[in-house]
């Protein structure tokens, strides 16, 4: 087949390491700045670390030399190139460009939010003191109010409100900056990243020697690094772990095609995709550094001030985190202007390339479809993206964010669309064809090994991924539309023999379906020397701990003035907020004690649990279920996930101009398919294996109801579980047999260079997607039948020697592979002619 695939003369790059700092810009965002180390955190602190490794090297790499060899070797946008590969699937490309730019227009409004905040920090410069300067809870709280109340001046629901103008223009400068960044092309992108690329590299870096000096900073590292290794019995870690890097590497969002689109014909393409892969997994890892060290600085810093606000209090995931807790820290440092001028600049430097990558992106799949001029082309996208974004700059517009973002990024998103770009690469294409053309480049070689990757491992896990995550959103109370309102329970607090003299009440609500801790609340005294004093200052002496953490407070004041033996034997009326409706807890409680604190550093000292009270069961209650309307969000969301498709679609087979339909070529002895009577097998046994599999979806929402209402229908044992493993089993192995009839067929065929029929390669691909039900599903209904016992981490701020393990393996993982890719970089350019060279 001929080298050039256009018409015309397609743009380049202008050097190796202009597309290798784009890549890594577009792949490297906010999510690695807050994402990373939350999920990091939530789901098993260090153990994490073992299933995100493994995402990225199963899929990461893998998928992203796909994506790189596909937008190569047509030098066309994602759209076109999909059109190419297999022209009835062009809607794939346009399915994913869709996504694109409806993250765009809201990405943007993000990056006004950071633009918005460096300004702040100009002003705090001048004046002395940052806007939302303050210590301890007193700071917390203002940090929120600055941002929800006085910024975004943001309102419940999903009303639009008025609209806050100084986010408007603050937009607006987004959208002129990312114009600037790529109206004169890729030449152009190519020189503007190798300065917002490096960049927040070194912002990061500082950021994190800082936050390393600060008091506190230990344990804010113990909490990211200790591993909590029963976690990785919960298949919950290993699905937000993949979800993670999927995600963050851009992936499937057809950005990473176009990019590739514009390399010169000779470029490396394999060893790219290791350098940006790994990039993108060190810059999460050192970012997690950054944050968690200033997290433990900001919990010290609020426990030496006597409101002692814990690091897993205000590490929360999103918005809250970047503009609450973030601006919170930075005012305890030291030139604390400063320190936010940079760490806002870095979240801006962070975001402004993924953003214009995912313009640049769109922009090119529009100019190719239509041929319109890229220079108006770009006005008009511009001009598009801020008139959509201004829904965000409302009192309601973060709550439209937060809804639509949880879609795209979710079940209905970026899984499904990667899904169909497997289907389509694996097995509706020849896939070697992609791979010899990576290996004639590259500076290192893939084996058969990546075929198998993207037909077989990867479609698997992206399917059980999405099975699981459409369960487990169907399964909770109210699906996907329905909310369900919170109500109280009541408890009756049993005497104590004595009450500790610094006395503490502890009320934990057990789930029974999970064995699994969902909420604790405390109730505390002040200490008898304090309780005049707070009379006096017309403060409460006992307090609510651990409640209110929705809302972002670690302490809320509880009403009336009261002792904690005034408590005994009374009912106490609590609130289920937090809790899950309809299901099933044991109550448990216990007397403890304020802890002591240590005179030098101000921290509590930890007691062992063996010195601490044991927990005892106080009652059992069932939360209710009072259906309360509809979830707007999940209405908006399902709205525009529902549309994607539909105008992927209509775009895809609209015709703007005249222009032959060019395909791959791909050379066969025999052009003639072959294998259609065992395709067809295949196919109609597959399709049954997911008829069985929806129909064990099904029973296992009631089976799922029943357990957490803790009836016995729900047990394991039962006859409903065991219709449910007859149907897994019947449609994994139906599954199954038709891969084998499909995939073997069209294996044979292929080496033999004869053309697979469409029945055996659709009986591949759909026995792929049932197997990866089966095992999505599966995992489930584990999560139904059996509990997996958290074990709790002790902590003791300092880091153990497995942490230290964690630390130093990851940092050598990600040293050594660049150092490895970089290594085989240098000896293929000495031993070549210089790469890269524009052409005439």
């Amino acid at each position: 087949m001929a080298e050039q695939l256009l018409e015309e003369q397609r743009e380049n790059w202008g050097s190796r390491a202009g597309f290798v700092l784009a890549a890594i810009g577009s792949a490297v965002g906010l999510g690695n700045l807050w994402g990373f180390p939350y999920k990091l955190y939530s789901h098993g602190g260090g153990a994490f670390l073992i299933p995100y490794v493994a995402a990225m090297l199963l899929i990461g790499i893998p998928l992203l030399i796909a994506e790189f060899s596909l937008g190569h070797l047509t030098q066309r946008a994602t759209p076109d190139a999909f059109g190419r590969a297999n022209r009835k699937f062009a809607f794939v490309g346009w399915w994913q460009i869709l996504l694109s730019f409806v993250i765009i227009t809201y990405y943007a409004v993000i990056l006004a939010y950071c633009l918005s905040f460096l300004y702040y920090s100009i002003q705090g410069i001048f004046a002395g003191s940052l806007p939302w300067e303050g210590q301890g809870m007193e700071g917390v709280r203002k940090a929120k109010a600055f941002f929800f109340d006085e910024y975004l001046r943001f309102g419940d629901g999903f009303a639009l409100g008025r609209l806050q103008w100084h986010v408007v223009r603050a937009l607006g400068i987004t959208w002129l900056a990312m114009y600037l960044c790529i109206f004169r092309g890729v030449r152009l992108v190519s020189k503007v990243v190798l300065y917002t690329v490096p960049l927040p590299w070194l912002m990061l870096l500082i950021l994190t020697v800082r936050g390393l000096t600060l008091d506190g900073a230990v344990q804010g590292l113990e909490y990211y690094l200790e591993p909590n290794w029963s976690r990785l019995a919960n298949p919950a870690t290993w699905r937000w772990a993949f979800g993670q890097m999927f995600f963050s590497m851009s992936l499937a969002y057809g950005i990473m095609i176009t990019y590739a689109s514009f390399l010169h014909r000779k470029s490396d393409l394999n060893n790219n995709a290791g350098i940006i892969g790994l990039a993108d997994m060190g810059t999460s890892f050192v970012a997690g550094l950054a944050v968690f060290a200033t997290l433990g600085g900001m919990a010290a810093a609020s426990q030496a001030a006597g409101a002692a606000v814990p690091v897993d209090a205000v590490a929360e995931g999103g918005p809250s985190l970047a503009f609450v807790a973030f601006p919170y820290a930075l005012a305890q440092l030291p030139y604390a202007a400063w320190f936010s001028l940079l760490f806002f600049g870095s979240l801006l430097l962070l975001g402004i390339d993924s953003a214009f990558s995912i313009t640049e992106t769109v922009l090119a799949s529009v100019v190719d479809k239509t041929g319109w001029s890229r220079d108006w082309t770009l006005i008009l996208l511009s001009a598009v993206g801020l008139g959509i974004g201004i829904v965000f700059c409302t009192q309601g517009g973060l709550n439209w964010l937060g809804a639509i973002d949880d879609f795209i990024n979710g079940t209905w998103g970026i899984t499904l669309t990667a899904l169909l770009e497997c289907f389509v690469l694996g097995w509706l294409f020849r896939l070697r064809r992609l791979r010899e053309h990576a290996n004639e480049r590259s500076d290192w070689r893939i084996g058969a090994w990546w075929d198998w990757a993207i037909r077989l491992v990867i479609p698997v896990v992206l399917a059980g991924l999405f099975a699981w995550s459409l369960f487990d959103s169907l399964s909770s109370p109210g699906g996907y539309v329905t909310n369900y309102s919170h109500g109280t329970v009541s408890v009756n607090v049993p005497a104590a023999e004595a009450l500790p003299e610094r006395p503490v009440l502890q009320v934990a609500f057990v789930a029974d379906f999970s064995g699994e801790t969902e909420h604790t609340f405390e109730l505390e005294q002040r200490p008898a020397d304090e309780i005049e004093k707070a009379r006096a200052e017309s403060k409460p002496i006992g307090t609510v701990k651990g409640w209110a953490a929705g809302e972002g407070d670690a302490a809320a004041p509880v009403a009336g003035d009261f002792r904690m033996a005034d408590l005994v034997g009374k009912a106490l009326t609590l609130s289920t907020e937090g809790l899950t409706p309809r299901t099933a807890y044991t109550v448990r409680y216990r007397w403890n004690s304020l802890p002591l604190t240590d005179p030098k550093t101000k921290l509590p000292i930890k007691v062992p649990d063996d010195q601490q009270p044991k927990w005892a069961d106080l009652t059992q209650v069932t939360t209710d279920s009072i259906r309360d309307g509809l979830k707007t969000g999940s209405l908006i969301g399902l709205l525009v996930m529902a549309a994607a498709p539909v105008l992927a679609i209509a775009i895809s087979v609209s015709r703007f101009r005249r222009r032959p339909a060019v395909a791959i070529e791909v050379a066969y002895s025999d052009e003639r398919p072959r294998g259609k009577a065992l395709g067809l097998i295949g196919t109609l046994l597959a399709l049954g294996g997911l008829g069985a599999l929806g129909a064990a979806f099904v029973t296992m929402l009631g089976l799922s109801a029943e357990a957490r209402l803790g009836s016995e229908a729900g047990a394991s044992g039962g006859p409903i579980a065991l219709r449910v493993t007859g149907l897994l089993i019947g449609g994994g192995v139906a599954g199954l047999v038709g891969l084998l009839l499909g995939g073997l067929t069209v294996w044979r065929l292929e080496r033999r260079e004869v053309k697979a029929s469409m029945a055996a390669r659709s009986a591949a691909g759909l026995g792929v997607l049932a197997i990866g039900i089966c095992a999505g599903l599966s995992l489930a209904f584990v999560m139904i039948a059996a509990s997996f016992p958290q074990t709790p981490i002790e902590y003791d701020n300092k880091l153990s020697g497995v942490s230290w393990l964690v630390l130093l393996g990851m940092l050598a993982l990600i040293f050594v592979g660049l150092g490895w890719c970089f290594l085989r970089a240098i000896r293929a350019a000495g031993a070549t002619a210089p790469e890269q060279q524009a052409e005439a």
